[in-house]
């Protein structure tokens, strides 16, 4: 068990279906929106203090795209390909 609540393992549910949907911006907000809340409080308190196993939970991540996407011919390429910040806000 990688949480140790049930709401927590709930909410995690709820966030990893919507970084994996097909929501054009994934943020705090949509994401909390998506999984049909009015705040994206619930979210963040999910992030930042949830009792979690975080080992584990990287493992079981790793554990799946080996299973589910991994191609014993494939490469891993990491490549950040965020936007540069302008100004104080981002857009």
């Amino acid at each position: 068990m990688r949480f140790r609540r049930a709401q927590p393992r709930q909410r995690a549910r709820q966030y990893l279906c919507g970084l994996v949907s097909g929501l054009d911006r994934k943020n705090g907000w949509t994401l909390a929106e998506q999984a049909g809340d009015v705040s994206p409080d619930g979210m963040q308190r999910l992030l930042r203090w949830a009792d979690r196993d975080v080992d584990a939970v990287r493992d079981d991540v790793r554990d799946y795209v080996v299973e589910h996407l991994g191609d014993p011919q494939g490469v891993l390429i990491v490549d950040d390909t965020g936007f540069l910040k302008k100004g104080i806000r981002s857009r």
